[in-house]
C-alpha cells in the first residue's frame, strides 16, 4: 500500500516560501510515496456552484487563502527531492490550454526523472470558468478530447489531431515525458461520466468518498463500467483518501482489500501538531506498520 500526503500547495505549506524546501525531503526520508496538490486558479468571494464532495456544497478553501499553482509547487518539490512521486489532485483540465498543460507536465516529468502523476478533472466551479472566459457546459467532451490530444503530443512525433475543439497539426513537442507511453493520467471524479472517462482514458482513478462503504459502492460502479467497456479493472491504479483519525490502521487494510493502491492523508486533518511533527508521528504510528 502506497501512502501520500495532500495538499502541499496551500496554507501552512506555503506561508513561508522556504517551507517546502526542507519539508519535502523530510516526507521523502520518512517513507511517504507521494506528495499531491489541489488546483484552483481563483475561488470567488461568493459562488452559486455546488462543490460535490461536501454536504454544504462549499469547498473548505476560500478565496482569501493562499494556494500556489499546483504544477509550480510540484516543480519546486521535484527540485528538492530524488524519489518521491508528484501528483496533482486534481488539475482542472477543461479550463486550461491543453498544449500548455502538455508542455508543463512533460517538462516536470522529464526533469524529475519520471515522477509525475497527472490527476485531471472537469471542474465544478462555473464562476471560475467564467473568470477564465472558458465555456462551462461542454467541459466533459472538452476534457475527453484534451486527454486524447495530449497523449498524441507526448509521443514527440509530428502531431495531426483534429477534433471538435482542437486542430493541431504540423508540429512536435519536446522534451517528451520520461515515462512511456505518457505521463500517467489519474482521472478524478465519481459521477457516471467521470467513471466512464476513467475506464475509457485513464491510467488510474482519484476518488473522493465519504467512507469505506461509499467507496465500495463506487468501486462496484467502476467494475460495472469496466465490464461494459471491456477493460480489466486491474489496469487502473486507485488513489483514495484515508481518514486515519477515524478509520485507523484497520481502515488501510480494508481499503486495500477493496481495491485501493494508494491512500492519501491530509496532514493538517491529523491534528498532530505542525506539519513536520505530524508526518514524523504518522510515519512512526502508521507507515512503519503497513506492509
Amino acid at each position: 500500500m502506497h501512502v501520500g500526503i495532500v495538499p502541499i500547495n496551500s496554507r501552512n505549506y506555503i506561508e513561508d516560501r522556504r517551507f517546502l524546501t526542507s519539508f519535502a525531503p523530510l516526507v521523502e526520508k520518512l517513507g511517504f510515496e507521494s506528495m499531491w496538490t489541489f488546483e484552483h486558479v481563483i475561488i470567488p468571494d461568493d459562488y452559486n456552484s455546488v462543490y460535490p464532495y461536501n454536504p454544504q456544497g462549499k469547498i473548505a478553501v476560500s478565496g482569501s487563502d493562499q494556494f500556489v499553482d499546483s504544477l509550480i509547487a510540484l516543480a519546486w518539490v521535484a527540485a528538492c527531492t530524488e524519489t518521491i512521486r508528484l501528483g496533482t489532485g486534481v488539475n482542472i483540465l477543461s479550463q486550461t490550454n491543453p498544449l500548455y498543460l502538455a508542455k508543463q507536465a512533460s517538462s516536470i516529468d522529464h526533469l524529475s526523472g519520471g515522477r509525475l502523476m497527472l490527476g485531471l478533472g472537469v471542474g465544478w466551479l462555473k464562476e471560475e470558468f467564467d473568470a477564465l472566459n472558458v465555456p462551462f457546459d461542454d467541459r466533459g467532451p472538452r476534457a475527453d478530447e484534451y486527454i486524447d490530444a495530449m497523449t498524441q503530443v507526448w509521443t514527440g512525433e509530428t502531431v495531426n489531431f483534429k477534433g471538435q475543439f482542437l486542430d493541431w497539426h504540423g508540429f512536435s513537442m519536446r522534451p517528451t515525458p520520461a515515462q512511456k507511453p505518457r505521463v500517467p493520467i489519474i482521472v478524478g471524479g465519481t459521477s457516471a461520466p467521470a467513471i466512464r472517462r476513467v475506464v475509457a482514458r485513464g491510467d488510474g482513478w482519484y476518488v473522493i468518498h465519504r467512507d469505506l462503504e461509499h467507496f465500495k459502492e463506487l468501486m462496484a460502479k467502476l467494475q460495472a463500467e469496466c465490464d461494459r467497456q471491456g477493460r480489466d479493472i486491474s489496469e487502473l491504479e486507485i488513489t483514495a483518501y484515508w481518514n486515519y483519525s477515524r478509520e485507523g490502521l484497520d481502515g488501510a487494510k480494508a481499503y486495500e482489500e477493496a481495491g485501493v493502491h494508494r491512500l492519501l492523508v491530509n496532514v493538517q486533518a491529523l491534528r498532530m501538531g505542525t506539519p513536520e511533527e505530524a508526518v514524523r508521528r504518522f510515519a512512526d504510528e502508521a507507515l512503519s506498520r503497513l506492509d
